[in-house]
């Protein structure tokens, strides 16, 4: 059984970059208690790893509610959030540790730059997805949120309205196509901006072209992972003998009876360490027969 990696499984810039932020920080010197706002990442061994060095996790619930002195230091995750999470910060005395994906921050941007220039923002994402969220609220929380198909009638144009679409950095690639095209076909002048992160779109792009050349597909990555998720929907649509998993333990040998090429590729929240698990897994039944 031959083994094809994908060249794009495991940690993005973005949550490589929020991951050595956390790793490398002298938690001696900050204020504590420390806490993570919601999951660094969607994986298990990660956050273990993050929680051994003494910073708790925190939900936006017990957030709003704590009071001044009950939180040292926040980190912000590469999901990114809304202005009012750095106001009530600022107000509690709070120190902040942003590791917001600079992709992320990007589209944050534009949705506050056209929400004050008074443009109806369109964004492409997934409802209730903490990146969306983040999003939405830096765009005072106007944006009309396009998860699906379904949701293009709820879309009402008029000749005057400036309109400014954008989308949830992990989003499908094909979808956000569809949405471009039934919003240019309404209103020609729309202003459109891809905002999808380009490690999302070749991560999508190489499923498509390899899912039928192999036999079987390894997808590793959390349920909560959007675009772990986004990728296994992607891959098994093209192949059924596609599999989700979190780590190694979840492989079972019956799937790789007379595979003779099965493909691994992994989400952005994968670390390292966990795709090579895998592999090593895998190694052990390639001379599994019919």
């Amino acid at each position: 059984m031959k083994i094809n990696l994908s060249q794009f499984a495991g940690f993005c810039d973005g949550v490589r970059r929020a991951y050595k932020m956390v790793s490398a920080l002298d938690v001696a010197q900050i204020p504590k208690p420390i806490y993570i706002l919601g999951s660094l990442v969607h994986n298990p061994d990660v956050i273990k790893k993050v929680e051994e060095n003494g910073i708790q996790k925190i939900d936006y619930k017990k957030f709003l509610k704590s009071k001044e002195g009950e939180i040292g230091t926040l980190i912000i995750t590469a999901h990114g959030v809304g202005p009012e999470i750095f106001q009530m910060a600022k107000k509690k005395k709070i120190k902040i540790i942003d590791t917001t994906c600079p992709k992320v921050i990007k589209v944050q941007r534009l949705a506050q730059i056209f929400s004050k220039r008074n443009y109806e923002i369109i964004l492409i994402g997934d409802k209730g997805h903490r990146e969306v969220e983040g999003i939405n609220a830096w765009g005072e929380k106007k944006a009309k949120i396009i998860s699906a198909e379904k949701d293009f009638k709820k879309l009402k144009f008029s000749k005057n309205k400036k309109i400014a679409v954008m989308s949830q950095t992990t989003q499908d690639v094909n979808f956000f196509e569809k949405a471009k095209e039934f919003i240019k076909n309404k209103n020609s002048h729309a202003e459109i901006f891809s905002t999808i992160c380009l490690a999302t779109h070749d991560r999508q792009e190489e499923i498509k072209k390899m899912a039928k050349k192999n036999d079987a597909i390894i997808i590793i990555g959390s349920k909560e992972s959007a675009n772990s998720t986004r990728l296994f929907e992607i891959a098994k649509e093209k192949n059924p003998k596609t599999y989700f998993i979190e780590n190694s333990k979840q492989l079972e040998k019956k799937w790789f009876v007379g595979v003779e090429k099965v493909l691994v590729s992994a989400g952005a929240s994968t670390p390292s360490w966990v795709i090579e698990e895998v592999v090593e897994k895998l190694n052990k039944y390639r001379s599994l027969k019919n």
